[in-house]
């Protein structure tokens, strides 16, 4: 068995920043991670990264404030107004204190940190690293973390948690390698698994993306929150949906339809293509339904007008995507583009200290729900709230590890754990059914994205509810073909399909019940918001007959809606 006082799921950004607080706080720490945490998703974010700096000379004076009330705005004052002052205030220093590991960050002619506009944001307050900014982040952390002494547990994969009466005392993963069920005991856990985005056909996320944080959390008895809230980022590159990062249009590149108009005009004349990514990926969807997209449902991203001053430094990564993916060089051809959900607002519910109802269980990331972003995040926060959430949570972590008094020995859980995740595992590898798990996969996909996408109406909430009742039924009837022990992603495969179809019941009732149109939260048979009914975040817990939602209150205590 496996011992550590702190374990942290997850090597991309928030998990390294949690592991390398539980270790400054004296915690044994290891990370127990699918991929090498260079390889995570966190290093795949292009853009960059919010705090109010002050240091683009067109942008004038920025401070916490005005970067927590853009926030604010974004989220269609859904997000928790406390959590988000928090967020801004701790900005400045989560990024000096990644410049001073060594991040190479873009610099201005003066040597400060370089920052660029994005979308919603009132002031050029995204600081990055050209446009591989997530790269430069995880590299900077893998380095600290490794000279704190963190232990990596790579290509494992944690499947089921260590619970009893609401605590958990460990986990058991699955080694890839060997295929052996491993049991790991701890005090306290971190969730940094990251978001859902492979519930969807179209997404910018890896295909490790699968929610599985949030479902070891739900399964264990801990509320989701939010679920219904699904950012589509408005430009992925038509047909593989490889990120295009905002960062583009942050640099002035143009939306244009297929009759060369720059449609951004009809839908936010103010910002334009800077419009938050709800209002720009709606805009764009629905220019395709009107017949204005191109053959194969896409708009042209126009960079041509910029010359190749941006392609040297600040858009370079752009560039090599777009050219190795569709063949076009954005200095000379319009780039092919459509929406593709690219984050999940919702998680798993959370304090600001990244604590959970379950006890010993904290979250920080994608996978978790503070609330910072409520309906919609605004670019550039992401791998904010990674470090400064996952440094509070792995702090919080080792703290908590130190002081738990469990009531009976870790250890008789732990096993027990394993005892009961062996069968049901070895029930999935004898399982030989009719049903192929990659079909069924495939049409929870396809729902997720026709019925529960960028736009959606009540008939097609309950036609996609009933449609993933049958997927859950039709997956009791699973055949698994491969019957080799190590690397066997077919039997993982189905283990997480299990998981997503849960996942992604959870989001469609939460979607059905909530009669609005919010954020990225579109339904077009309630097209407005409504302050008087569903100004409330939205609770799921498990129960026994299936998900059990409910209405929690707000935050808005710094800026109620109305009062701009």
């Amino acid at each position: 068995m496996i011992r550590h006082r702190v374990l942290v799921v997850g090597g991309g950004l928030a998990g390294l920043r949690a592991a390398i607080a539980a270790r400054e706080q004296g915690a044994n720490t290891a990370v127990l991670c699918r991929l090498h945490p260079l390889r995570s998703a966190s290093v795949a974010a292009q853009g960059g990264i919010n705090a109010a700096l002050g240091n683009a000379p067109e942008g004038g004076a920025d401070t916490p404030e005005k970067h927590a009330l853009d926030t604010i705005r974004a989220s269609a004052y859904l997000a928790d107004q406390g959590a988000v002052a928090l967020l801004a205030a701790e900005a400045p220093a989560r990024v000096f204190e990644a410049e001073n590991w060594g991040c190479p960050f873009s610099r201005t002619p003066e040597g400060r940190i370089a920052q660029r506009p994005f979308g919603g944001a009132g002031l050029p307050r995204t600081c990055y690293a050209a446009d591989r900014t997530g790269q430069a982040l995880v590299h900077t952390l893998h380095g600290v973390a490794l000279r704190h002494g963190v232990r990596f547990y790579e290509e494992f994969v944690a499947i089921s948690l260590a619970e009893e009466d609401g605590a958990v005392f460990g986990l058991v993963a699955v080694n890839l390698a060997t295929g052996d069920l491993v049991p790991v005991q701890c005090e306290a856990i971190v969730l940094a698994t990251g978001g859902a985005g492979r519930l969807y056909a179209r997404s910018t996320n890896g295909v490790l993306n699968t929610g599985s944080g949030m479902v070891l959390a739900y399964q264990a008895g801990a509320p989701l929150k939010d679920m219904e809230f699904v950012q589509f980022h408005p430009t992925s590159l038509a047909g593989g949906n490889v990120l295009v990062s905002e960062a583009a249009r942050g640099e002035g590149g143009q939306l244009k339809n297929a009759c060369g108009e720059r449609f951004m005009a009809r839908y936010a004349p103010q910002d334009m293509e800077l419009a938050p990514r709800d209002v720009t990926a709606r805009a764009i969807q629905s220019e395709i339904e009107a017949g204005r997209g191109f053959p194969g449902g896409h708009v042209h991203l126009d960079l041509t007008h910029l010359g190749e001053e941006p392609y040297r430094d600040r858009l370079k990564g752009v560039r090599e995507v777009v050219r190795a993916f569709v063949g076009v060089d954005p200095a000379v051809e319009p780039i092919p583009v459509q929406p593709a959900q690219h984050y999940m607002m919702g998680g798993i519910g959370t304090d600001e200290h990244g604590a959970t109802p379950l006890g010993g269980v904290f979250a920080a990331g994608e996978c978790a729900c503070v609330s910072v972003h409520g309906a919609n995040r605004l670019g550039g926060n992401s791998l904010l709230e990674t470090l400064v959430f996952g440094r509070r949570a792995g702090a919080s972590a080792a703290v908590a590890a130190r002081d738990r008094r469990p009531r009976r020995v870790p250890a008789a859980v732990v096993s027990e754990a394993l005892r009961r995740t062996r069968q049901e595992w070895m029930a999935l590898v004898r399982a030989n059914g009719p049903e192929s798990p990659v079909r069924l996969r495939r049409t929870l996909q396809a729902t997720m994205t026709e019925k529960i996408g960028i736009c959606r109406d009540g008939p097609g909430l309950n036609e996609a509810a009933a449609t993933l009742a049958s997927l859950q039924e039709r997956f009791r009837r699973i055949g698994i073909t491969r019957g080799s022990r190590c690397y066997n992603l077919e039997l993982l495969g189905a283990w997480e399909l299990r998981g997503m179809l849960v996942l992604a019941e959870v989001i469609a009732l939460a979607a059905l019940r909530r009669q609005e149109t919010r954020g990225a939260h579109c339904r077009r048979d309630h097209p407005r918001r409504d302050d008087r009914r569903w100004l409330v975040h939205t609770g799921v817990q498990r129960g026994l007959d299936g998900p059990l939602l409910s209405s929690l209150p707000v935050d808005v205590s710094l800026r109620p809606p109305g009062t701009d």
